[in-house]
């Protein structure tokens, strides 16, 4: 998990750039839960974002309202303030960080800011979620953008998926080769974690990207590590471990992370609220 491109996981020390306030927009007819983008067969960039060494989206869970702060998904070890340490929940943490918001064609169309990370870890998962200081609908008003959904099921085996990195402005198209109980990286465990068929060749910068199913449009994954060199369980070169504690490595494989599990941890407003029921994220 290198801190810099090298490597998928190349974590990010981001310069935080404030963002001029947003106006409200004026108010719209509310059908209840938050405009998203809708399903494309060849994803593109609209509602992804561009951090400075990593990649995110603009995502929405199937019960955000229009009037709920935005969420932007990225990965743990994304963090500007550094990789969280094996065993390390963030929640709630102040944060001024700004992400360039991106149009289908890849071109900026403007940027947004957080005001705090409300969830980030590296175990069990690779996650970031940053609350922003505006709302689903004030972002479109002004930029004209949707979110991304979040998928609510587990992702299924065999299904295309896209990769799409808004650092590189680039997109990688594969399919879901299968789930790997237990992916290990030096110190870091991850459960249940997506491996993509070998046409993927992510690579340092794509980290944070989400992992878009193809038919349904909605993001079912983020990107976040890649087998770079054929070593056993070092950084930057994850290998699988099975039920029975069979290590496998796989030269060349990446892997992303479900983000399903993050559904039953938000709540009314797009807080996050690990309370919930069926929550089973990682607790401080």
């Amino acid at each position: 998990m290198k801190r810099s491109l090298v490597g998928t996981l190349g974590a990010a020390f981001c310069t935080a750039v404030a963002l001029t306030g947003l106006t409200a927009a004026p108010a719209a007819a509310d059908t209840g839960t938050a405009k998203s983008k809708p399903a494309a067969v060849a994803p593109d960039f609209a509602g992804t974002v561009a951090l400075s060494n990593c990649s995110g989206s603009l995502v929405r869970m199937p019960d955000s309202k229009p009037g709920d702060p935005g969420l932007v998904l990225s990965n743990g070890h994304c963090l500007q303030e550094g990789m969280p340490e094996p065993g390390e929940v963030v929640t709630d943490q102040p944060s001024s960080r700004s992400f360039t918001l991106l149009k289908a064609d890849g071109s900026s169309a403007g940027r947004v800011s957080a005001t705090k990370i409300s969830y980030a870890t590296m175990t069990d998962t690779d996650v970031s979620l940053y609350e922003l200081g505006s709302t689903y609908e004030q972002i479109e008003s002004r930029y004209g953008i949707a979110p991304l959904d979040v998928e609510a099921a587990h992702p299924t085996q065999g299904n295309a998926i896209t990769v799409v990195s808004g650092y590189w402005k680039e997109t990688f198209a594969c399919s879901i080769d299968g789930f790997v109980p237990e992916l290990r990286e030096d110190g870091w465990t991850m459960k249940d974690s997506i491996r993509y068929t070998p046409e993927c060749e992510t690579k340092g910068g794509t980290s944070g990207s989400p992992v878009i199913d193809n038919a349904s449009g909605k993001v079912v994954g983020v990107n976040n590590t890649r087998n770079e060199n054929g070593e056993e369980c070092t950084l930057n070169n994850p290998c699988e471990v099975d039920e029975n504690g069979e290590v496998t490595v796989r030269e060349g494989i990446a892997y992303g992370q479900q983000t399903h599990t993050l559904v039953p941890c938000v709540g009314e407003g797009n807080k996050i609220d690990l309370s919930l029921p069926g929550c089973a994220l990682p607790k401080p």
